[in-house]
């Protein structure tokens, strides 16, 4: 059987872009760090979480105001998936406390890594 080199090759250039990893963007806006780390934010105060990658966490809380959380160690799976769950017997998530990955598994969520927060670094766009 004769195979075409060109579309030998366009087969090939076919099967590696399926296989190439999405390489997502942040087109969120920057922040830089304002003020001390604190080691816990009121949960009824958290509007919103964004994942930024494995390690990164930011937190919406009232008044728009983005608190930034560095998990000390990577957290296999949570850039990826963008979603976790919290469980704390306070009315504060803290430092001390643990997330645990949720992956999508067929018909529902399933629990995956768990890995422990950092300190909440409060964060700021630049100029203001």
């Amino acid at each position: 059987m004769f195979v075409h080199p060109i579309r030998g090759i366009a087969f090939t250039l076919t099967l590696i872009g399926a296989f190439s990893p999405a390489i997502a963007k942040d087109t969120g806006p920057s922040y830089q760090p304002s003020g001390k780390p604190v080691d816990c934010i009121p949960i009824r105060s958290i509007r919103s979480s964004s994942v930024k990658d494995d390690r990164t966490i930011d937190f919406e809380v009232n008044n728009k105001r983005i608190y930034r959380n560095i998990l000390p160690n990577s957290c296999p799976s949570l850039g990826f998936e963008k979603r976790f769950s919290y469980a704390t017997s306070l009315s504060q998530l803290c430092s001390v406390d643990i997330i645990t990955v949720l992956w999508n598994a067929g018909p529902g969520l399933q629990p995956g890594a768990s890995c422990g927060l950092g300190k909440f670094q409060p964060m700021e766009k630049p100029g203001k």
